[in-house]
């Protein structure tokens, strides 16, 4: 099979590229030939053709630029399946990895202050970005789609004429070995926990979106309260000038499993996430996880026995009953989760979908 991908920045390191080298791994390893397309790249597979997209526009264009050139660079060779994980112009398959743009921008203007609600979504980048991505959900340029959770796949059935029996969900993986057995007593000493506290964890960049102002809002509350509660926030951002003295913050981390040794409980409230690699992460290191209905990752968890739904992640009252649920357990075993989790469960998966794709097009 000669296949391309397409992936405008590619680097080695992070969540997403993990899985696009694993997947460009497997795909080498099975003896197909394969293609890169990207702007820049890191560390690519030695394996792998690269092609550079050359892109000059600004942040507005960018996108609709990148899309259009790389449209044009594939007419020049014959593949058997051309694979997007970008919002491109036309594919075989296209990987809805960042779900819709358009359903972000309604969760961000109603968690907005109301000042600023008129004023989001404003602007050429966001109408260009809902534009490309009409196109790229045309059932007449995209012929399957996958999906990281069925939250999306709805949102697509809801705001675009695409079959559904051409969505096929294929969740997120992680590297579980990764996140277990990691010594606790000495995780918590590192970041200067007692025995007594009980550890929230945030994990992620991009805060409002993944609402950390939540948390902080609770944790000003819990002061004094709820002293033995404290909140560990890995990830890149300011706290502000006075941030709460029960939240420590780690910043970016290399070895994050670390932080989730040293938790008692993940608490990650989005207002807009297709499927949060954090979840499972989380239930990989046998962490109970509070979420809210708006990531796709909450599909992992089963209320009561390995974490809990909120159906608001600015509704406090229920974060604090939520909260104390797990406080309160005397047993902290390892919470179990139906669903595998392993990375190659999904490398493996995207790879059949990619050969049946190939072999219908011939």
């Amino acid at each position: 099979m000669k296949l391309a991908l397409i992936r405008r920045q590619f680097a080695a390191v992070g969540g997403a590229e993990l899985y696009v080298q694993r997947l460009l791994s497997a795909l080498v390893s099975a003896g197909h030939e394969v293609h890169l397309y990207a702007e820049k790249w890191q560390g690519a597979h030695p394996g792998v053709i690269m092609h550079t997209v050359p892109v000059k526009a600004n942040r507005a264009l960018g996108p609709i630029v990148f899309a259009e050139a790389v449209s044009r660079l594939l007419t020049e060779t014959d593949y058997d399946v051309v694979f997007s994980l970008e919002r491109t112009v036309k594919q075989d398959v296209y990987r809805a990895g960042d779900g819709l743009h358009r359903v972000w921008l309604q969760q961000r203007k109603r968690y907005a202050s109301w000042w600023r609600r008129p004023f989001v979504g404003l602007g050429a980048f966001h109408a260009n970005m809902v534009a490309l991505e009409a196109r790229t959900f045309d059932p007449a340029n995209t012929r399957h789609i996958i999906v990281n959770s069925d939250m999306v796949k709805q949102e697509i059935l809801t705001h675009f004429p695409f079959p559904a029996e051409r969505i096929h969900l294929i969740r997120n993986g992680v590297e579980t070995a990764r996140f277990q057995h990691q010594d606790r007593a000495a995780m918590r000493a590192q970041f200067g926990y007692k025995d007594s506290d009980f550890v929230l964890l945030f994990v992620g960049s991009g805060w409002e979106r993944k609402g950390l102002p939540f948390l902080l809002r609770l944790m000003r509350q819990w002061q004094t309260s709820q002293p033995d509660v404290k909140l560990l926030v890995v990830g890149k951002g300011r706290l502000g000038s006075k941030p709460p003295p029960n939240v420590t913050l780690a910043g970016p981390m290399k070895k994050v499993e670390e932080a989730y040794a040293a938790a008692d409980l993940m608490t990650f409230l989005p207002i807009y996430e297709p499927c949060a690699n954090v979840i499972a992460e989380a239930l990989s290191s046998g962490l109970p996880v509070i979420t809210s209905r708006f990531n796709g990752a909450n599909e992992l968890i089963q209320p009561g026995i390995n974490g809990h739904i909120l159906a608001d992640p600015a509704d406090l009252p229920s974060l604090e009953t939520a909260i104390h649920f797990w406080k309160s357990k005397s047993d902290r075993h390892p919470v179990p989760t139906d669903l595998p989790l392993d990375l190659e469960t999904n490398v493996q998966s995207t790879l059949r979908l990619l050969e049946s794709a190939a072999a219908e097009k011939k």
